[in-house]
């Protein structure tokens, strides 16, 4: 059951500058690209694609695995997030998430606007039920328009896969679930930053989850 999150995460931060797979040419203005225009995508099919590769870390095992990416974290009460190493301002991220072990009281999503290792938005689903926008600042970790984390009907529950939206526009921060809107907040905290993936644990370690289907869109 979710009410509101740890008063102390630790957060790591495992971003990298390495390899994209850019779909329009680089020097096009985002400006001028037509909403919708696919700005980075990876279906993690090639493990040099850029993300980091971490299968022996004691606090959280990242690396590709069959065509998805993996992150399991192996300590209680943690944060733990991996990005290509790309930046944007204004976008639109969607992946494909499916928590395969752990418990269900558990957090993951997306990650938009990554200043640094402790200030960033998130947007979170458990598998139990429930999600969350929030950002970490500073390295401590805060929903933004709402005091603890509402439950949904639209969050397929235990090990079933959800596709994850979420959208950075300006001071619009919003979280989509298998399409249905659940929250729109407003935060102007940070203007641009990387893109990435994250998964966090409560409690009790041991999550883990697969994702596919990363994409970087023009909002």
């Amino acid at each position: 059951m979710k009410h509101t999150l740890p008063g102390t995460v630790l957060i790591t931060l495992l971003a990298l500058l390495a390899g994209s797979c850019q779909v329009l040419p680089l020097n096009t203005p985002r400006a001028e690209r037509p909403s919708g225009s696919v700005l980075f995508q990876d279906e993690f099919s090639d493990p040099s694609s850029g993300w980091d590769r971490r299968p022996q870390d004691p606090d959280g095992f990242l690396d590709y695995n069959e065509g998805v990416y993996r992150i399991q974290v192996n300590s209680a009460h943690k944060m733990v997030w991996a990005g290509p190493g790309l930046t944007f301002a204004d976008l639109r991220l969607e992946v494909d998430a499916t928590r395969v072990a752990g418990p269900e009281d558990d957090d993951f999503g997306l990650v938009c606007r990554a200043v640094d290792r402790g200030n960033f938005y998130f947007f979170a689903i458990s598998s139990d039920g429930y999600y969350g926008i929030g950002k970490v600042k500073d390295g401590a970790p805060e929903l933004v328009g709402m005091a603890a984390m509402p439950p949904s009907e639209a969050i397929r529950r235990g090990n079933d896969s959800n596709h994850l939206r979420a959208d950075c526009v300006g001071e619009n921060l919003s979280l989509y679930v298998n399409g249905d809107l659940l929250a729109t907040v407003q935060d102007a905290e940070f203007s641009d930053g990387e893109a990435g993936l994250l998964v966090g644990t409560f409690e009790t370690p041991g999550t883990e989850v697969h994702f596919d289907n990363f994409a970087v869109l023009q909002p």
